[in-house]
């Protein structure tokens, strides 16, 4: 995950576009772009925090992603940012969203 030709490939404003469409129709239009982005911003603080980002990680390596523990780190670091407007379930559909996006383009091959 830490490649740099693969990060080159990741675009923020389509990784937006492609969260907003995945999740459920319920969630539709609940979340803004730059909420969307800002928590996009938490989850890659979770993967710098967990080293996956860090170059001498071997690519062979399989990288265990614990959404369970993402959803509390994000839910974590939006309550210290004062911001209480998510909740568990709506992160975890983002969350979700972001990984498939990743997938998407290959990030995670």
């Amino acid at each position: 995950m830490s490649n740099e030709k693969d990060l080159i490939q990741y675009d923020e404003d389509e990784a937006v576009k492609f969260i907003q469409n995945y999740l459920p129709q319920e969630m539709k239009g609940k979340y803004s772009s730059d909420e969307i982005n800002y928590i996009i911003d938490i989850i890659y603080d979770f993967y710098e925090d967990k080293g996956f980002m860090k170059e001498n990680v071997n690519e062979d390596s399989i990288v265990d992603i614990d959404e369970d523990e993402m959803v509390e780190y994000v839910l974590k670091n939006t309550k210290k940012d004062k911001i209480s407007k998510f909740e568990s379930e709506e992160i975890a559909f983002i969350i979700q969203g972001e990984l498939a996006y990743c997938d998407s383009i290959g990030l995670f091959e």
